[in-house]
């Protein structure tokens, strides 16, 4: 019986050594989403959302409560945005979604 088969452009669970890969190229990148004071929004997850489907690899930084409700925001936006949470480093995040319709980031093999 043959594997399942699966679309083209599916996300799949990131190996270790994918994850290293796009930490190496998310650490020259800057910011480019910010959560504020008010903590998670709609807006800033529309943001991300969008964020991501341009660049694929995006920087967050995120300015809230201590470190358990700074992971939980992060968590739930890549819930929310159906990305891979990559790392968090003090405020910042690295977010990862491959594009659908043209990947930018080619990812090593398993």
């Amino acid at each position: 019986m043959p594997p399942p088969t699966r679309p083209y452009n599916a996300m799949m669970a990131l190996t270790e050594r994918q994850k290293k890969h796009l930490r190496r190229l998310g650490h020259e990148l800057h910011p480019i989403v910010l959560v504020g004071q008010k903590g998670l929004t709609s807006g800033v997850a529309e943001e991300l959302r969008l964020a991501l489907e341009h660049h694929e690899l995006v920087k967050l930084r995120a300015r809230v409560g201590d470190r358990e409700e700074r992971d939980s925001v992060l968590d739930e936006l890549a819930r929310l945005t159906g990305s891979e949470f990559i790392y968090r480093i003090g405020n910042v995040g690295l977010f990862y979604k491959k594009n659908s319709k043209l990947p930018k980031i080619l990812l090593p093999d398993s």
